[in-house]
């Protein structure tokens, strides 16, 4: 009750007591003061100390608290904590403390957001939270079904075992019952290294296709019927409401591997049918990509290393969704990660988790969004921030006078090339005259597949491609130049076999285009007329080898294949 200063005159009030402010014993007093007065006098102080304090108050003597309102606080925590959930109901909760600290309030928050509801709080009385507490022992003993809200590592092992690629899955999964179909769903999708599970509700039928090396591919279509069934287990995994079938739902699985945790994000979308599932497969405990393992080469990963080690400024990475920027940042964090420098992040969701890092994810719900995230943690003095992402030109704004006051700055945006960017940061509004000294270096990238090393075959380019591959070799900087033997020129492709899948392709890698800040595009940035294409030609002028030259050298390292290259430039 210490908390409550107000306690002492609200008790001189209604009982004629008084409790001297500053006395050691005051505490003590109100004890014994409020052992002294009945139940009604103890309600009617609550009552007043409610107001003070601004709080809603309650009586719960003969309150109908129902079974799903107790059990959303253990009656451990309920006792220690002294806090009660008396309602419960599909998007509404609320809960009843004795002390309003800000410990219960976060708590309550907590549980009001594992719920997908809004929590309020009420003041009550000790013994309104004893007659909650009383109502515990009537609670029916509910035996849990773990084959139904979870997936044990076990299961995930023996389905795996049984899965050789995506092409058999179809009859797997005819095989085995409804309750294991999400096991297998998820086994299958760690098998084949698919980065997401898309299971859609059409007319005749459940589509389910993996997301492979980027490319969707069908993988079986499941019975009408199974999808009530299917759709609920998953909502129960993943803490979503299962009677909400009118409206998007985003949750959260984490389940606990012998090889590390594995997180997986699922989104719900109403669709004509049913609902559109997504899971995405999160490797929290993987090791992760580092720097050399990025896919740059030559003097564009001599110029950017240099840049990583720079103090202060910009480095900006840009690409369409599902590019790897946000791989490319997290590499370039690792290579930063040590001991003496801190780093903090702004991310949205925070997908991969790094020991050594604070990692900080945005929630616009409770107005926490990039711009003021931003701005609270550069008073937690870091060196190096990371921005998910710039959308507006507040966020856009602060990142540059961040990277003008000794912080070095990694974040993304949205532009097809690394020359977009400039132009983009301009039409959000950020001036021309800081922009140009803040910014360090902009990375263009893409993402193309691997050819399959084991099923690798020479390949006979067209006409057609090899005109579009010698005009993109011809224009390479004299330094690449050099080391292309043009009379002696091989691409080459994936035939398709087991290991790919049949595919022809195993694996990602990245294409880039990095162009490193100069005086002449300095002057560009703070004349009257930029374009990307002005900003691209003086970069070439200066040396950048563009994501197509990047591709093709790739290619011609049996990195990966002419045609890969085109689809995705294109």
């Amino acid at each position: 009750m210490s908390d409550f200063p107000s306690i002492g005159n609200l008790l001189n009030k209604n009982s004629g007591g008084v409790v001297a402010t500053g006395n050691k014993n005051a505490k003590e007093k109100l004890e014994n003061k409020m052992a002294e007065i009945g139940v009604k006098e103890k309600e009617e102080i609550v009552a007043g100390q409610a107001a003070s304090l601004g709080l809603p108050y309650i009586n719960l003597k003969g309150f109908p608290i129902s079974s799903e309102a107790l059990r959303v606080i253990p009656e451990e925590i309920a006792k220690n904590k002294k806090v009660i959930c008396f309602l419960f109901t599909p998007g509404e909760m609320r809960f009843g403390c004795v002390e309003c600290d800000e410990e219960i309030k976060e708590m309550i928050y907590q549980f009001g957001e594992r719920h997908h509801a809004n929590a309020a709080i009420y003041l009550i009385s000790e013994f309104s939270l004893e007659s909650g507490i009383k109502l515990y022992a009537n609670l029916p003993v509910v035996r849990p079904v773990s084959k139904d809200v979870e997936i044990s590592d076990e299961e995930l092992n023996k389905f795996k075992q049984g899965v050789r690629d995506f092409r058999n899955l179809e009859e797997q999964f005819r095989n085995v019952p409804i309750t294991d179909v999400l096991t297998l769903m998820i086994a299958a999708a760690l098998k084949v290294d698919s980065s997401d599970i898309h299971v859609e509700a059409e007319e005749n039928g459940i589509v389910v296709r993996y997301r492979i090396d980027g490319i969707l591919q069908d993988v079986a279509t499941l019975p009408k019927e199974q999808w009530k069934q299917f759709i609920s287990r998953l909502k129960l995994l993943a803490t979503l409401k299962i009677n909400v079938t009118d409206k998007p739902q985003d949750g959260r699985v984490t389940l606990k591997l012998t090889s590390g945790d594995l997180d997986v994000r699922v989104s719900t979308l109403p669709t004509m049918h049913g609902e559109s599932v997504v899971m995405r497969i999160l490797h929290s405990g993987s090791k992760g990509v580092t720097f050399d393992e990025l896919g740059l080469r030559g003097d564009a990963y001599n110029r950017l290393k240099k840049e990583v080690e720079r103090p202060n400024g910009m480095i900006i990475t840009t690409g369409p969704t599902g590019s790897g920027k946000t791989t490319t940042m997290y590499a370039i964090m690792r290579t930063l990660n040590k001991p003496g420098v801190k780093i903090i992040t702004l991310e949205d969701p925070v997908e991969i988790k790094m020991e050594g890092i604070n990692q900080s994810q945005v929630d616009p719900s409770r107005d926490y969004t990039f711009a003021k995230g931003l701005r609270s943690i550069l008073r937690q003095d870091p060196d190096i921030c990371m921005v998910g992402e710039i959308r507006d030109l507040e966020t856009a704004e602060i990142a540059i006078q961040s990277a003008l006051t000794g912080h070095l700055m990694l974040s993304t945006i949205h532009t097809n090339s690394a020359s977009g960017a400039i132009p983009r940061f301009l039409s959000m509004g950020v001036k021309p005259f800081l922009l140009a000294p803040a910014l360090n270096s902009v990375i263009g990238q893409r993402l193309v597949r691997r050819v399959c090393p084991h099923c690798m075959e020479e390949e006979k380019l067209d006409a057609e491609k090899t005109e579009r591959v010698m005009k993109a070799l011809q224009t390479l900087p004299d330094a690449e130049k050099k080391n292309v033997d043009f009379d002696n020129l091989h691409f080459f492709q994936g035939k398709g076999c087991e290991q790919c899948s049949g595919l022809g392709y195993k694996g990602r890698v990245g294409i880039y285009e990095i162009f490193i800040m100069s005086k002449e595009i300095e002057t560009v940035i703070l004349g009257e007329q930029v374009s990307e294409y002005s900003i691209q030609e003086l970069a070439i002028k200066n040396g950048m080898v563009t994501m197509l030259q990047d591709g093709i050298l790739k290619a011609l390292d049996k990195i990966t294949s002419v045609g890969e290259v085109f689809r995705v430039i294109e």
